[in-house]
């Protein structure tokens, strides 16, 4: 069933009754509050057109920092720190470029609107949007971004300009996430590379209490 949502209340219908492919409610707004409430439930836009779509997949495509693969092709890229990696160092940029970018047909990364950029620059602005960037000889070369809820990371999307430049980006992140005590990374959609790179499908019960722990 597919709920509409108006701009004065900030309640969600219940994730379980949303429909076979995750899509749950249409409208609303994109304001921090609604936001951080969708995302607290497992939550998370995406445009069709002029319309704000809300879906919560069930199983949830996932990725935990332990269980990260690094291939063999890419540990050298890795060890040689081809690329300067930063965090929060350029976020308007990152999402930016997101936005910008030419994708592939298949690609999901196209949803991102101008009412998306704002949003979630404000967000990163209030502390709960983050960013994680590459540079090649100065230059901004691949970076993504996302939300954090507790020890969650939700990643919306990433750019890259040159080869390897998101895979190198991703890696040292969650490298990273791990470090500060992340335990879950939620990719939201099924990828092959993503799941070359060690995600995989939870329940999205299993997935809305993490974001609670």
């Amino acid at each position: 069933m597919l709920f509409a949502l108006d701009k004065q209340t900030l309640e969600f219908p219940p994730p379980h009754l949303s429909e076979p492919d995750g899509l749950l409610a249409m409208g609303g707004d994109l304001s921090t509050d609604r936001l951080l409430v969708a995302y607290k439930n497992g939550i998370f836009p995406w445009y069709e057109g002029d319309t704000i779509l809300w879906w919560s997949p069930d199983p949830r495509f996932v990725l935990f920092p332990e269980e990260l693969k690094i291939s063999k092709s890419i540990r050298p890229l890795l060890n040689r720190n081809e690329f300067d990696f930063t965090i929060n160092k350029s976020f308007s940029q990152v999402i930016h470029n997101c936005k910008t970018i030419k994708r592939y047909e298949h690609d999901h990364g196209t949803w991102i609107t101008d009412e998306v950029e704002k949003a979630y620059n404000k967000m990163h602005e209030l502390g709960h949007a983050h960013s994680a960037e590459v540079w090649k000889n100065g230059e901004l070369v691949g970076g993504l971004y996302g939300i954090r809820i507790n020890n969650v990371f939700c990643g919306e999307s990433m750019f890259s300009k040159v080869s390897n430049a998101s895979r190198y980006c991703f890696i040292k992140y969650v490298q990273a996430l791990k470090h500060e005590g992340v335990k879950l990374i939620d990719c939201q959609i099924y990828s092959e590379y993503l799941e070359s790179l060690g995600g995989r499908f939870i329940g999205r019960e299993e997935f809305v209490k993490s974001l609670n722990e």
